[in-house]
């Protein structure tokens, strides 16, 4: 059985999860998913890399770890700009990032009831989440089996979201 843990991270994350989208980014183009987040590394593109430095600078990162090794991060946090208030308090997922080299072991699922979890421990009704809403659906699915229930669409300059909804 493997070590599962799941801790706060900080600045010090930031080459882990450069590292981790790059990673996601290679996988996604070539299963056929570039409109997620493009086909070009995170690594060689500034506007990205700031955007990761960020991400590990700002409040509500965590990191899950096998054995020690990160396999997957999440933010809780704040709506993004783009997506329709809740009019409730709420939990949004910011950020839902797993590696590939984790794969079977639930991190993602892990991830989602720890944000789960940290919303009926904090007295919050809501957790909200969205996705891009182009390629297979299969990122959509994803999210609906995990208890997850699609509301709203948007779309950013020509990026289609779904926003997605969970009762803890």
């Amino acid at each position: 059985m493997s070590d599962f843990v799941i801790r706060k991270g900080g600045s010090g994350d930031f080459p882990t999860l450069l590292d981790m989208f790059d990673e996601a980014v290679a996988w996604l183009a070539g299963r056929g998913s570039a409109g997620q987040w493009g086909t070009e590394p995170w690594s060689t593109i500034p506007k990205r890399i700031e955007r990761v430095r960020g991400m590990a600078d700002g409040p509500g990162l965590y990191i899950a770890e096998v054995d020690g090794q990160a396999a997957g991060a999440t933010i809780l946090g704040d709506r993004f700009p783009h997506v329709s208030p809740a009019g409730e308090p709420e939990i949004y997922l910011g950020l839902l990032l797993t590696s590939r080299r984790f794969a079977g072991h639930r991190v993602g699922s892990r991830l989602i009831e720890f944000a789960l979890a940290e919303a009926r421990e904090r007295g919050i009704g809501l957790v909200r989440v969205d996705c891009w809403a182009g390629g297979d659906g299969d990122l959509q699915r994803y999210y609906e089996s995990q208890g997850f229930k699609p509301t709203e669409r948007f779309d950013v300059k020509g990026w289609i979201g779904q926003v997605f909804e969970q009762r803890p």
